[in-house]
């Protein structure tokens, strides 16, 4: 499997997790069952809008934060990621894209009118942008923009910082641990954009950590085990840690289910996203039936969907996800442009 297939195959396989599980995001299980049958929703379904495929912000944010690493995923991309948040903002506030006359208002996607519609995007990330970002706070401590908010949208676009460490980082021999305490590192500053909280930075910087080893062809349990052993390295670890434990050791039980997902929390909140991502990639080896164990629970449905779609297509690369899933996808050659330019990028 080349570097493309797995960037292609993160980056798709979180827009279809995200996509299966939008239009039951909130429901509980009950609700799913009785629209959809015992096993619940088993392809993509319509939304209130009748439409079916249509990514949420999750994917949005993901897609702004590649293009913002792509601006510059050097000393600066703390700056260039937030200018890219500010676009996608924008794609909140605006139908058509405003006129070009701030710093931040460059790059294709704001020129692609697809992206112009909110599709229930997180208090806390709509609240941060509006706020100015000092620079992060100490590891462990309270971040200076929303300090008490650790929301899933810290995790659920991270995972392109993972692809960019890996990619940066394929050769010398001390290439991997670097790689993964850099995905952790920016990643984490980088959810302090919006989200303050300890818990919620450092769940995105273990996502990122974990999906830059899957890119160096880690299998998922060791990645997993060797970002906890990073994770306790940093102050307030704990919350994230335990999460991380409780959903290894679930999978390790067998018997996959809504039930089991349901004792891991609703995932409205980051490490709870993140372990039940986790926990359904492990507890599933194939990557559709990862994808709809992922979505199929009472909680945010289509950030677990794409928690553990970013992880099983770094896994398993492009060619593991259903083609019925990816041909009518929405957004797909925009995700396979940016993957493309991602992968051609100098380390």
């Amino acid at each position: 499997m080349n570097v493309l297939d797995r960037v292609l195959g993160c980056l798709l396989g979180g827009a279809i997790g995200d996509a299966l599980g939008a239009p039951i995001e909130f429901q509980s299980l009950r609700e799913i069952r009785r629209a959809y049958g015992e096993e619940g929703v088993s392809d993509y379904v319509t939304d209130w809008r009748g439409k079916a495929g249509l990514i949420t912000d999750d994917t949005q944010m993901t897609l702004f934060t590649v293009e913002g690493l792509l601006t510059d995923g050097g000393s600066a991309a703390v700056e260039a990621v937030r200018a890219a948040y500010l676009r996608w903002l924008d794609t909140q506030d605006h139908k058509t894209p405003p006129p070009a006359s701030l710093p931040h208002h460059t790059g294709r996607l704001r020129e692609e009118s697809w992206l112009y519609s909110r599709r229930a995007p997180g208090n806390a990330c709509l609240s941060g942008l509006h706020r100015p970002f000092p620079g992060p706070a100490a590891w462990g401590e309270p971040g200076p923009v929303n300090p008490d908010s650790k929301g899933c949208g810290t995790v659920m676009r991270s995972a392109p910082f993972g692809l960019l460490a890996a990619l940066a980082h394929q050769a010398p021999a001390d290439s991997g641990e670097r790689a993964v305490r850099e995905a952790f590192e920016l990643s984490a500053v980088c959810a302090q954009i919006t989200h303050g909280h300890p818990t919620g930075y450092l769940a995105a910087g273990a996502f990122a950590a974990i999906i830059a080893q899957l890119m160096a062809s880690e299998a998922l349990e060791p990645a997993v085990r060797r970002t906890l052993a990073l994770l306790a390295t940093y102050p307030g670890h704990e919350e994230t840690t335990a999460a991380l434990h409780a959903a290894m050791e679930l999978a390790a039980k067998g018997q996959p289910g809504p039930e089991a997902i349901e004792s891991l929390g609703g995932a409205w909140v980051a490490e709870e996203a993140l372990a039940i991502g986790v926990y359904c990639a492990l507890a599933e080896p194939e990557a559709d039936r990862a994808l709809l164990l992922s979505v199929n629970h009472s909680g945010d449905s289509d950030s677990t969907g794409s928690v553990c779609g970013n992880l099983v297509g770094a896994l398993y690369g492009r060619d593991a996800l259903p083609a019925a899933w990816l041909r009518p996808l929405e957004g797909r050659e925009t995700i396979e442009r940016l993957a493309a330019e991602l992968v051609a990028t100098p380390g």
